[in-house]
């Protein structure tokens, strides 16, 4: 399988939007929940029981862009982006086990 560059920018959308979306998951849980934003946030950074989860919230995104590149028949974004969630996975077992 060769990189194309349609690929890496999957990767890259792949790797962005989780980070992008992350602060927006834990600003709503603390809409939701009445509490701080940085209540949320200090659970993220510290609390490694909810680091996993909270990423794993923050990836949803990718099955949207998953399926809009899978619709419109660009299958190297679309597995780039698919790419991207598996690298994020070690990191989530890791921060979740250990």
């Amino acid at each position: 399988m060769r990189i194309t560059r349609e690929g890496l920018l999957g990767y890259g959308i792949g790797l962005l939007s989780p980070i992008i979306v992350l602060p927006l998951v834990l600003l709503i849980l603390s809409l939701v929940y009445s509490y701080d934003f940085s209540y949320f946030w200090h659970q993220f950074v510290q609390n490694t029981q909810y680091t996993s989860k909270y990423l794993s919230l923050a990836c949803i995104p990718n099955l949207f862009w998953f399926y809009m590149f899978l619709n419109r028949e660009k299958y190297s974004i679309a597995r780039g982006i698919i790419l991207a969630t598996l690298t994020l996975v070690p990191f989530a077992i890791y921060a979740n086990f250990f």
